[in-house]
């Protein structure tokens, strides 16, 4: 409610896992949502995705509070691994819905890993791919990736007026991907005269976790433009943070490292590291993880993150 960001303007929601504290808030943030918005037949639904067992949460959180939404949601939901996590940690909640009527709308699908590309693909339109991958963590949690696919390259102007081209319509059929035919009957194809396409901008995000499940998520994340990644304890805590299922500023940055990424921003910090107008005793600052991570990184600047923080990635050109 704090936040600058408009009700309306909320299309999808991504749960990484389902410890309480990281998905007990969404039933009441659907409500308050719901209340910042005006009724609409035509108003496609909300999207959200998260682990399996999610839907059942939400539906049975609205059914018990008699809450109802003024728009439609639809869950989607990621079959996890049994490696993503303890064995005896593992749930299967693949009966909860199975003699249950969910609401009208609410269904979405059932994701099952790809086994050949080891991710999930959660949406895929012309203009970004998002897909998740697994992470390792108490219970099974799940990373996303959000990619721009590349846009066409510029056109080579001076080629175009070698081959007697000028500047006009046909400039525009070229650049969107029409051959086109000149008077004198020759034909030139887009790829004669375009650039290389340029590259999209890719965001990746890990949630609480002590590492990844396969291949994927280094592939993924490999050159994004900025990964989030948590960073609970700082490193003397490492063996602690490992046996809760999380992160180092280190263990974070060393992926990083490994996927060549442009920028890191670490988040998900353990209540002991504060900023230093905020230290009370007992407390470390919160700037230790910052220079752990960036000790690692070879001194590029790494990101703590903070509430309502936009980070501006420019467009490639």
């Amino acid at each position: 409610m704090k936040s600058h960001l408009k009700a309306g303007r909320i299309t999808k929601i991504f749960i990484t896992h389902l410890h309480g504290d990281h998905f007990f808030g969404l039933p009441g943030l659907l409500c308050t949502l719901s209340l910042q918005s005006s009724p609409d037949l035509n108003k496609p639904p909300v999207d959200i995705y998260g682990p399996l067992g999610l839907r059942n949460f939400i539906w049975r959180s609205m059914e018990l509070s008699h809450s109802q939404l003024l728009f439609p949601y639809t869950v989607h939901e990621l079959v996890p691994t049994r490696d993503q996590c303890p064995a005896e940690e593992f749930r299967d909640f693949s009966y909860l819905d199975r003699d249950e009527v969910s609401p009208e709308g609410a269904q979405g699908r059932i994701l099952h890993l790809d086994p050949v590309e080891d991710s999930y693909l959660l949406i895929e339109d012309e203009q970004l791919v998002l897909k998740a991958f697994r992470l390792c963590h108490r219970i099974p949690s799940f990373g996303f990736v959000v990619e721009e696919k590349p846009r066409t390259g510029k056109l080579n102007v001076q080629k175009l007026k070698d081959l007697g081209v000028q500047p006009g319509p046909l400039y525009g059929k070229l650049k969107n991907g029409t051959a086109v035919v000149l008077e004198n009957g020759v034909t030139i194809s887009p790829s004669d005269v375009l650039e290389d396409p340029i590259p999209g901008r890719k965001i990746c995000i890990l949630g609480d976790c002590s590492g990844v499940v396969g291949d994927a998520a280094m592939k993924l994340c490999c050159e994004a433009d900025v990964l989030i990644h948590e960073a609970t304890l700082d490193g003397t805590q490492e063996e602690k943070a490992r046996e809760h299922g999380h992160s180092t500023p280190k263990m974070a940055a060393d992926f990083a490292k490994l996927c060549k990424v442009k920028k890191l921003v670490l988040t998900h910090f353990s209540q002991r590291y504060k900023p230093a107008a905020q230290r009370g005793e007992g407390d470390t600052g919160i700037t230790k993880l910052k220079r752990q991570a960036e000790s690692v990184l070879d001194g590029q600047e790494v990101t703590l993150a903070e509430d309502f923080m936009t980070i501006e990635i420019p467009m490639k050109k």
